[in-house]
């Protein structure tokens, strides 16, 4: 045996020793993480679901009873609900654990002193983030269900398309929220919170769809500055069953949907992680 061999060896053994190192703190931290979770789930399902329960309950289920709204609409609150719950919890996980662990708590140094790779690390905190999500975006549609009765609608031949897209903006919200959490710093996140969200619900179709606003083209167009806009829309096309005429309400086309979703993710999932490591590296 020539010492290349012994040499190409003893690189493939310490390879493989790293690598269940890193499976073994990764399995680890999330199991960690998992049981924090499970012990606040409680917390979790309040916290998520009581603006979505009210906002079906006023602006679905009383405004179509004393007609403030159309019967059909509650059909197209629904998805924009569920894009709202998705997002916004996958946005509040990272933004607000994180800060909170790079602030006073350091817990941060003891994750970045495990065999990981450094934006592992982070990488981690959205995964959690938006698994939490998804939890809260499915529990949406029994109440939904629960609060509008004969009045909910969901078509079931999109399934696929519409988990797909409540994972893509998971996924969104959770680049976002690391986003903000290593650019802004813990203190400042309420009044960062209160700037960003009520613009990012009251201008992101969440509400209304996006064809209605045809007659106000200015603010239609403000609104395609909001990649919640292009979340509601996509759960609209994916989501809404034939109503008029055995068809479905107009939306904003899925191909541009999954573009500017795509797109956004890949954006500030590459900025996250670029200032996260020069953040703890620092």
């Amino acid at each position: 045996m020539n010492a290349v061999t012994v040499s190409s060896k003893v690189r493939v053994s310490r390879h493989r020793s790293n690598l269940r190192a890193t499976l073994t703190a990764l399995r680890a931290i999330v199991s960690r993480d998992l049981l924090v979770m499970r012990r606040e789930v409680i917390v979790l399902v309040v916290q998520t679901l009581m603006q979505p329960l009210f906002m079906l309950f006023v602006i679905g289920k009383v405004f179509s009873t004393i007609g403030a709204s159309s019967s059909g609409f509650s059909t197209l609150l629904v998805p924009g609900i569920v894009a709202l719950t998705v997002f916004v919890t996958a946005l509040q996980g990272p933004s607000v654990d994180l800060a909170r662990d790079l602030a006073f708590t350091r817990e941060i140094e003891d994750r970045l002193l495990a065999p990981l790779p450094t934006l592992l690390v982070a990488v981690e905190k959205m995964g959690l983030a938006v698994m939490r999500a998804l939890i809260s975006g499915a529990l949406v549609f029994p109440l939904a269900a629960l609060v509008l009765g004969t009045a909910y609608q969901v078509r079931g031949d999109r399934l696929g398309l519409a988990i797909a897209l409540i994972l893509l903006v998971a996924l969104v919200g959770a680049a976002l929220g690391l986003l903000i959490a290593v650019v802004a710093p813990l203190q400042l996140l309420p009044i960062i919170f209160a700037l960003v969200f009520t613009p990012l619900i009251f201008t992101g179709c969440t509400l209304y769809s996006w064809a209605a606003l045809s007659s106000i083209r200015w603010f239609q167009v403000v609104t395609l500055f909001n990649p919640l806009t292009y979340a509601a829309e996509g759960l609209r096309y994916a989501l809404i069953p034939p109503l008029v005429h055995g068809q479905a309400p107009p939306t904003l086309a899925l191909g541009w949907v999954l573009l500017v979703l795509g797109g956004t993710f890949i954006a500030c999932f590459i900025a996250a992680l670029t200032l996260f490591y020069r953040r703890v590296i620092s």
